[in-house]
């Protein structure tokens, strides 16, 4: 399958690492022009240079914003007026016991995880449907379907990420716009390794700990080993595709068969 992006102007949110510089590198790869994002300049521009060195040629815009008040969103909606493709990917975790969980930090997930994807999406929603073209994608997690007991704040806005999307494709019914969720299962990314040595033997090669990782701790994942931030990239660019033009309002899973179920 050749999937060609050139002529579409994609925005990866919390671009700047992990899964969404992988999506960020995918989509380079595929020919868009991408924006790549995150809250401070030189965290942007190193990460713009980084992939420039990974995807030669590639067509990349620097965007410093806090996507996460409506005067950062708007900013990017001004110096980007025409997104084609908007991959909500920005997004915060944590552990905490369910019963210490503040107002506040509940309020601040559901800030971060769903309401900047909603402002977002409102934003470049319209433009889309005008111009009869679209993909807007929203990086949910397998903690979506399966709440985890040492962070329900996270499971829950991740949830209600589903909704969001459910709901704007509908918005965009018959109008050329997909959307969509994609859910990501236990991902290799920065920080990952050492929780993984934290849990066992240090000495054993990082290919056999994280395999032991998930036979011990991660036992329902049919993959058995975690999961590599371009895996999730691949399924966002087919989205983003005009392959994927018969897929909107779902739940797509790169789950590595974490959720155990037929359906999310």
């Amino acid at each position: 399958m050749q999937i060609d992006l050139k002529g579409r102007t994609a925005l990866v949110t919390g671009s700047t690492q992990g899964i969404g510089a992988a999506i960020a590198a995918g989509l380079a790869r595929a020919g868009a022009r991408v924006a790549v994002n995150g809250r401070t300049p030189q965290r942007v521009e190193e990460s713009v240079a980084r992939l420039a060195r990974e995807v030669p040629g590639a067509d990349l815009v620097p965007v410093a914003a806090d996507v996460t008040t409506e005067d950062g969103a708007r900013e990017v909606a001004d110096r980007l007026p025409d997104v084609d493709i908007l991959v909500n990917n920005l997004g915060i975790f944590g552990a905490t016991a369910p019963l210490e969980i503040s107002d506040e930090e509940w309020r601040r997930y559901f800030e971060v995880n769903v309401l900047s994807a909603v402002r977002l999406t409102r934003l470049f929603l319209p433009g889309m449907t005008a111009r009869g073209w679209g993909r807007v994608q929203y990086i949910a997690s397998d903690s979506a379907v399966v709440t985890p007991a040492e962070m329900i704040h996270y499971g829950v806005s991740k949830t209600a990420l589903l909704a969001v999307g459910r709901g704007f494709a509908k918005e965009a019914a018959g109008t050329g716009v997909t959307v969509n969720s994609v859910i990501a299962g236990p991902t290799h990314t920065a920080g990952v390794e050492d929780f993984v040595y934290e849990l066992v033997d240090r000495d054993l090669p990082w290919d056999e700990a994280q395999r032991v990782f998930m036979r011990e701790h991660r036992p329902q994942s049919l993959l058995q080993r975690l999961i590599e931030p371009e895996e999730i990239a691949n399924m966002v660019v087919y989205l983003s595709s005009d392959q994927a033009s018969a897929t909107t309002g779902g739940a797509l899973r790169v789950d590595g068969g974490y959720v155990d179920s037929i359906l999310p």
